[in-house]
C-alpha cells in the first residue's frame, strides 16, 4: 500500500508479526526508467529493505514492457526474492499511464509486461496483483490471460474496479479464480484479497475457498502484531507508533513529508478513553521529537 507498506513499517512487521511473504509499496517503473538520478534516488527509498522482511517482493506499475524489464533487473540487482506487477490500482493518475486496473481493459498488453518482468527478473518469480474485472466481473475471460503467461501467483482483490474497495470482497469469486485455475491444470498459485480482517479470518476464508493464501493489507493498519496474533496493549501500541514515527525520520527523512505517518497515527491511536484528544495533539506534530513529547507526558500521566 502506497505510503503505508513503507520501509519503516514494513521493519516494524518484519520484528513484531511477521508475514510469510512480504510485498513492498508499488512504484513506477517509469520513474525509475526515466527520472533523473536525484528523482530515481528518492525511488529507491521505496526498496530499503532489512534481512528480516524476506522474504520480500518489489511491486512495480507501468503499461512499458521496456520499462517494467528493467525495473524487474533493478529488483534482481537489488536482491529482491520476487517481482509483482500492480494490474488493480484503481488511482486515476496511475490509470491515465495505462497502468494498474487499466491493464484489465488491455490483456495483450498485461501479457506482454508478465513476460517482459520474467525477462528481466532473471530466476527471480514473477506475480500479479489484480481484481476481478473493471467495470463488471470478467474473471472468466481475465484471469486465463494471466494464467496463459504462467506467472508464479495472481492476486485477486476480489472486487471490480468500478467497486472499489466500497462494497464487500466477494470471496466466492476467488474461490471461482481457483477452479479456473485448476481447470487450466496451471500451477499459478491463486492468492486471495479483500476484507481480511485477522489471521483467524483469513484461515477460514482459504478453507471456503480453497486458495493458496491471502494477502492482508488494511487489517496491519496500525497493528504490526497482526501476523502474530498477538493483542497488544494501548501503551504497547503506544510504544511502538513512537518506534515507527523515529524510524519513519531516520530512512525517510527528505524523501517523504512527515504528514505521512498521521494516518498511522489515527489508526494506532483509537478505541480507548482519551485517545481522540491525544490524536488531535499527534496530528498537530511536525517531527519525531514532538511525538516523542507528546506519547511520553501521556503515559506518566497513568496509561499502563
Amino acid at each position: 500500500m502506497a505510503d503505508v507498506t513503507d520501509a519503516p513499517f514494513r521493519q516494524l512487521i518484519a520484528k513484531y508479526g511477521k508475514p510469510d511473504v512480504t510485498w513492498t509499496e508499488f512504484v513506477s517503473a517509469d520513474g525509475l526508467a526515466l527520472a533523473p538520478k536525484a528523482g530515481r534516488e528518492k525511488l529507491l527509498k521505496s526498496f530499503i529493505f532489512t534481512e528480516s522482511e524476506r522474504p520480500i517482493v518489489a511491486q512495480f506499475f507501468t503499461a512499458n514492457p521496456d520499462h517494467m524489464k528493467k525495473a524487474a533487473e533493478l529488483a534482481s540487482e537489488l536482491g529482491f526474492d520476487g517481482v509483482d506487477i500492480n494490474m488493480g490500482c484503481p488511482d486515476r493518475a496511475v490509470e491515465k499511464q495505462g497502468a494498474g486496473a487499466a491493464l484489465i481493459k488491455n490483456p495483450k498488453l498485461a501479457r506482454e509486461l508478465v513476460r517482459a518482468a520474467k525477462e528481466g527478473a532473471k530466476n527471480l518469480p514473477v506475480s500479479v496483483k489484480t481484481r476481478i474485472g473493471y467495470n463488471k466481473n470478467e474473471l472468466e475471460t481475465w484471469l486465463p490471460e494471466l494464467l496463459a503467461e504462467n506467472p508464479a501467483a495472481i492476486t485477486i482483490h476480489a472486487r471490480t474496479r468500478k467497486e472499489m474497495s466500497d462494497v464487500p470482497a466477494r470471496w466466492d469469486m476467488v474461490k471461482r479464480a481457483v477452479e479456473i485455475r485448476n481447470a487450466l491444470k496451471s500451477e499459478t498459485l491463486i492468492i486471495g484479497n479483500g476484507d481480511a480482517l485477522d489471521i483467524k479470518d483469513a484461515r477460514k476464508k482459504v478453507e471456503a475457498t480453497g486458495a493458496d493464501g491471502v494477502m492482508l493489507g488494511r487489517a496491519i493498519f496500525g497493528n504490526p502484531w497482526l501476523f502474530s496474533e498477538k493483542n497488544p496493549t494501548q501503551k504497547e501500541k503506544l510504544l511502538v507508533l513512537l518506534e515507527h514515527t523515529l524510524l519513519f525520520e531516520k530512512i525517510l527523512t527528505g524523501t517523504k513529508n512527515f504528514s505521512v505517518m498521521k494516518k498511522h497515527f489515527k489508526a494506532y491511536v483509537s478505541g480507548f478513553s482519551g485517545a481522540a484528544e491525544l490524536r488531535a495533539k499527534l496530528m498537530e506534530t511536525n517531527s519525531a521529537r514532538e511525538v516523542k513529547k507528546i506519547i511520553t507526558d501521556y503515559l506518566k500521566n497513568g496509561l499502563k
